[in-house]
């Protein structure tokens, strides 16, 4: 985009087609970056609000992975203003050659995007990820790769060495230049100044623009599709590639208790729940308030929450949210949550639209505990959960049974929710984790059927 004078012309591509199958039944119906994160956010908002705050706002969102879902947020959430062409978010699907029915990886979906780099003519590209809850200014990052002269900069983020096999490994010598990577070594080589530690690769690069159109053109020549496989490691033995340390990074209006360079893959189910609980308390680790960087999303026009009576203990309340004398304690509610007299909830993460029954009752996703001295799991309510000798998830999805949600609105043994999806009012209910499905707690050798 057109940046200030005297500052670099940086325009982004943002990998937004991930299918996310670890977060299922979250991602049955929308792409990971889709997903709804806290009370009123969609993961992706996290990036997009980054590049936007730091002044990148020359955005290509590339999607392939059941991408509706993420289109409507977009269409909704991220309109630029007309009056500046250089600003946008703009959706992209696979091209759809002869040669490429959909992306072949990460740097084949850039590859076929680079008309779209050709007609902007950047000095840099940020490539980044969808995937992950954090904070981050890109500018400097943007400095750093100027000041070292680098071809390419990796965002690294040090993970003590007990952790490292949960990710791909950057390995650097003393002046951060890149000389190798290991996928999720069993021993990870210490960054240089810090032996207990070791950098992560955060997924999120940053090229200079020539570079990038010849290295992919290589690499499709190569039959090679992705960055951190194939593209990277290759630069690297050739080209100035650099680590830039995430932990260094300084966003504007973060509060002393927060988590220093916090940064979160929620990619699994219980990353996505501990995530969650990160922002919840008086001194949350990840403080979604942040009037210096604020977090973007929807503009949604409804009421704000209501509570009529009630005991709540460290609650996060969506708009239009209505709590009728129940009792929540370490939980996020999304929007248009209904709870009535008697509900009971604990450490859940409620999504949009539920209405929750009279009666004790955990909904969306929680954790579950093993019993003391039994082979089974149940839930902090007592209520029947995913039996298994370790700690679960309860997440069941209702099962439909052929019937479409059209037709199986108002026909269901139950009272409907607030948008008039019908929602089950057995005991122990559990209403819905995301958008428009249902969701109920049952025994594992129970089925459901609206028939």
């Amino acid at each position: 985009m057109l940046e200030r004078r005297g500052r670099e012309k940086v325009m982004a591509f943002v990998m937004a087609g991930g299918e996310g199958s670890r977060l299922r039944p979250l991602t049955a119906d929308r792409c990971k970056p889709a997903v709804p994160f806290g009370s009123r956010y969609r993961i992706v908002d996290f990036v997009l609000s980054n590049l936007a705050n730091s002044d990148i706002r020359s955005i290509y969102l590339l999607v392939q992975y059941k991408p509706q879902s993420l289109i409507e947020h977009i269409r909704k959430a991220w309109t630029v203003s007309a009056l500046f062409s250089e600003q946008f978010v703009t959706v992209v699907p696979p091209q759809m050659t002869q040669e490429h029915m959909q992306f072949g990886g990460t740097a084949d979906a850039v590859y076929q995007s680079l008309n779209l780099m050709n007609m902007r003519r950047p000095d840099l590209v940020a490539v980044f990820g969808a995937d992950h809850v954090y904070r981050m200014d890109v500018r400097q990052m943007v400095r750093f790769h100027c000041e070292n002269g680098a071809d390419v900069t990796v965002a690294a983020l040090p993970v003590p060495l007990d952790q490292a096999s949960n990710f791909g490994i950057i390995e650097t010598d003393a002046a951060g230049r890149i000389q190798g990577f290991q996928e999720k070594p069993a021993q990870a080589k210490p960054m240089p100044n810090d032996p207990q530690r070791a950098y992560a690769s955060m997924g999120n690069y940053l090229f200079s623009a020539d570079l990038l159109r010849s290295a992919l053109e290589e690499a499709h020549q190569r039959g090679e599709t992705d960055f951190g496989h194939h593209v990277l490691p290759r630069l690297s033995q050739t080209r100035r590639v650099f680590a830039y340390d995430f932990s260094t990074n300084v966003v504007p209006g973060t509060k002393p208790y927060e988590e220093a360079g916090y940064w979160r893959d929620v990619g699994t189910l219980d990353t996505y729940f501990e995530a969650h609980m990160d922002v919840l308390g008086i001194e949350p680790c990840f403080d979604a308030f942040n009037p210096q960087w604020p977090i973007y999303s929807s503009h949604y026009q409804g009421p704000t929450a209501r509570v009529i009576r009630g005991a709540l203990d460290n609650v996060l309340l969506g708009a239009a949210t209505i709590v009728s004398e129940a009792t929540i304690r370490n939980s996020l509610l999304r929007r248009e949550v209904v709870v009535e007299p008697g509900a009971v909830i604990e450490d859940c993460v409620i999504m949009d639209y539920v209405r929750s029954c009279g009666m004790r009752s955990s909904i969306g996703i929680t954790r579950s505990r093993p019993t003391p001295g039994s082979d089974t799991t149940t839930s902090r309510t007592a209520q029947p959960a995913i039996m298994s000798p370790k700690v679960g998830w309860s997440c069941f999805r209702w099962e439909m049974s052929g019937i479409t949600p059209a037709r199986a609105i108002g026909t269901a043994a139950g009272i409907p929710s607030r948008r008039g999806f019908p929602l089950a009012s057995a005991v122990g209910c559990t209403p819905c984790t995301f958008g428009r499905q249902s969701v109920h707690r049952v025994h594992p050798t129970q089925s459901i059927s609206l028939e």
